[in-house]
């Protein structure tokens, strides 16, 4: 999304047929009408104090700019003005819409330039993002975030693939502890992940397939990872008259998620083969 501008029709259309939308922007296209804007104090709403208060000017604009990504975005899925949203976040850091709009989940994340922000009024949704390219140790963190499965079957890779495999695993685990609330409460190595054959990445134990999950190469640099579980139909989808006019079929069997999940537009979906572990052939 490349403003507060928009255009928000593709997100409003995506929210209005699946009940969720992922938006992903970044900071220099924001920032200058994020901080022009004479409604910002409004926009800010509880988050105004903090954001004259920070101390580091670099935090004052990631405030700034994070929660005007996300209000604008909610906004074009409620279909209503972004100055009446009132923003908060939960005690573990979980941001929640209260008054106007308590019934959509949000989630947030930044890293580097990018902004994601994921929106659902048909189950929780969880995103996350890193760099593609960052460097982590697989061996200083692998106890933390790896299951003993996880860690037998990444180990078994060649250094390069293992960095790229381990990165998507993080980022997704972050997305699902999102998703759930408990943000880094949760202990990642007591979260396990499958993949079947054709690379899809499900919950271990999961037959079900209550969750969904899909992780994305954005801006061909950026790592992006969301994780849904779908709820109830979307309230508003049965109530308004469909358009007229040829429309795109609802998927029935997507690679990044179970029966009747929509992976979310904006980037390429990556797919790993699982008959080679975690990682990329």
């Amino acid at each position: 999304m490349p403003g507060p501008d928009g255009p928000w029709e593709q997100v409003q259309e995506r929210f209005e047929d699946t009940g969720r939308a992922v938006v992903h922007a970044t900071w220099g296209q924001w920032l200058t009408p994020a901080l022009l804007d004479p409604a910002l104090r409004t926009l800010l709403g509880r988050d105004w104090p903090r954001f004259r208060r920070h101390p580091a000017p670099a935090g004052r604009l990631i405030l700034a700019v994070s929660r005007t990504v996300l209000k604008h975005t909610a906004a074009a899925a409620l279909q209503v003005p972004a100055e009446r949203l009132d923003l908060a976040c939960l005690p573990g850091g979980r941001p929640v819409l209260r008054g106007l709009g308590t019934d959509l989940q949000v989630s947030l994340a930044h890293t580097d330039e990018l902004i994601v922000v994921g929106v659902s009024r048909a189950g929780a949704v969880g995103v996350d993002a890193e760099p593609a390219t960052r460097r982590i140790s697989f061996d200083a963190l692998r106890d933390h975030v790896c299951t003993a499965e996880e860690a037998r079957l990444l180990t078994a890779l060649p250094e390069e693939e293992r960095t790229q495999a381990f990165l998507r695993l993080w980022t997704l685990k972050e997305a699902y502890a999102k998703a759930l609330g408990h943000g880094m409460r949760r202990r990642f190595s007591a979260i396990g992940f499958e993949w079947n054959t054709t690379g899809t990445a499900r919950l271990a134990g999961d037959t079900a397939g209550e969750w969904a999950f899909a992780t994305h190469l954005v801006e061909e640099r950026y790592l992006v990872s969301e994780a849904h579980r779908p709820g109830e139909a979307h309230p508003r989808r049965a109530a308004r008259a469909r358009p007229q006019g040829p429309r795109t079929p609802p998927a029935t069997n997507t690679p990044n998620g179970p029966p009747g999940a929509q992976p979310p537009d904006g980037g390429r979906v990556l797919d790993f083969p699982a008959h080679r572990g975690l990682g990329p052939r």
